[in-house]
């Protein structure tokens, strides 16, 4: 079984991106958050939630759909309502998380770490369907791996796969048996 320390995923990340994309992998004790270079700080950060393994890679897969504009504006200039949704709020959120989503369960797979879908909204109006919601995320995994890897994507997976000795390419059937060994656990 790996160890998923934080550390090492931020030395991956910034091995990986920081000379390309002067772009960082940093602990933060609040919130997530990406701040663009600014006059404080000369490089961009990616602040994820208090060393959470999950939300590293969480975050750096929303950096990862984020384009080159949006990746100058703060938290890329998205929206984002917090927890407590109703049904059509929650319908919008997961519309927008299918994408961000499907590359951390990819980034996830290709560091050994097992990948929980994230509907983040525990007070909402109902609850949300955890299951439909993560199979649209895993149809979107094996569009995305029919495609092939964006380059950002490619890049970290690479430099994941070679830390935790993952047999690349990844395949689909990967992210079934991952699903399978989840639901088992739930059970």
């Amino acid at each position: 079984m790996a160890v998923h320390r934080y550390q090492d995923l931020i030395k991956l990340f910034d091995s990986t991106f920081y000379q390309t994309y002067n772009t960082r992998l940093i602990k933060g004790d609040e919130e997530p958050i990406y701040i663009p270079a600014n006059q404080t700080c000369d490089y961009n950060q990616i602040v994820f939630a208090h060393g959470y393994f999950a939300s590293g890679l969480h975050e750096i897969a929303h950096w990862c759909v984020a384009g080159k504009q949006r990746r100058q504006l703060e938290d890329y200039g998205y929206w984002y309502l917090p927890d407590g949704r109703d049904n059509q709020q929650q319908a919008d959120f997961e519309k927008v998380e299918i994408r961000p989503q499907a590359y951390e369960w990819i980034l996830s797979e290709a560091a050994q770490f097992n990948y929980r879908v994230s509907c983040d909204n525990l007070n909402g109006s109902a609850e949300p369907d955890r299951h439909a919601f993560r199979q649209k995320i895993r149809n979107e995994v094996a569009i995305i791996l029919e495609q092939g890897l964006p380059p950002r994507v490619a890049a970290l997976v690479d430099s994941l796969a070679k830390f935790y000795n993952t047999q690349l390419p990844l395949k689909i059937e990967q992210f079934a048996k991952q699903e399978s060994t989840m639901n088992s656990k739930a059970a």
